[in-house]
Formats: C-alpha cells, structure tokens, sequence
C-alpha cells in the first residue's frame, strides 16, 4: 500500500473530535502499511460560525488540504462532504483516537485495493441486487 495523507479535525491532537466547518486545526499524518506518522498542523479559520457557513472558506480550507487523499473528523455537512470528494477528498467521521481512526481508514484502504485488484483481474465476484437473491446454506450440524 502506498502512504496515504489524513487531514484529522482535532482541538488536541489526540482525539477526533472536531466538527469540519468548526474545526481550526487539522493535523495532518502519513500513514502506510506498518507506520502512521504526524506530518504537519496546520491552522485556519472555521467555516461555520454561529451557524453561519462561508462557501468561500469551505473552498479555501478545502485547497489547503488537497494534498491529503482523506478528511478525519467528527462531523461533516453533505454539502462539505461533497465538495471536498468533488476535489478527490474523501471524508469520514470516525471519532475517537487518532491514531485508532487512522487505523480503520487504513484497513478500509487495504480492502479498497483488494477489491479493486479482484476486479481488474477479472474476478468481479457475485453481486446481490436483493436480499432475496441471497442463499443461505446451512451450518453443519454438531450433533451426531
């Protein structure tokens, strides 16, 4: 896996725990396969004031950290969400301890990639358009 950038919402650098458009400080990490390392803090206004928001702050934030492949936050607007994914941005809110959110975007990545490489294989694998498509089989019996 290739190192991933994560801009994390966070007022204390230790847990997720900023809303985006209230968020001031996003720090950002490097992640690969067996390390996770703090890059950068980088500080900015809060887009959402009051519950106000300014479209021109949420482009500026959002150019600022459009050298990161992921957003970490506690929160996102949709329409947040959508601007940062329409800038190759994805977003999500995992709170809770950095370094543990951090983890499961890598996990989440890993699998990503997984799927990605089956498919270009040629093994697309079987896609359920219903549950009533699913076959359930059953366990094999303990007794006897």
């Amino acid at each position: 896996m290739d190192k991933i950038r994560i801009a994390v919402a966070s007022t204390d650098g230790i847990v997720v725990n900023s809303h985006f458009g209230k968020a001031e400080k996003f720090y950002i990490y490097e992640a690969g396969e067996e390390n996770i390392n703090l890059v950068e803090l980088r500080e900015m206004k809060a887009v959402c004031i009051s519950g106000d928001h300014n479209d021109s702050s949420l482009s500026e934030n959002l150019k600022k950290l459009s050298d990161c492949n992921y957003l970490l936050v506690s929160r996102i607007g949709e329409i947040a969400e959508n601007v940062a994914e329409s800038m190759g941005i994805k977003a999500f809110e995992i709170p809770g301890i950095i370094e543990d959110s951090i983890e499961q975007i890598v996990k989440f990545v890993k699998i990503q990639k997984l799927f990605e490489s089956s498919i270009n294989n040629g093994h697309e694998g079987i896609m359920i358009k219903d549950a009533s498509e699913a076959v359930t089989r059953p366990s094999p019996s303990t007794s006897g």
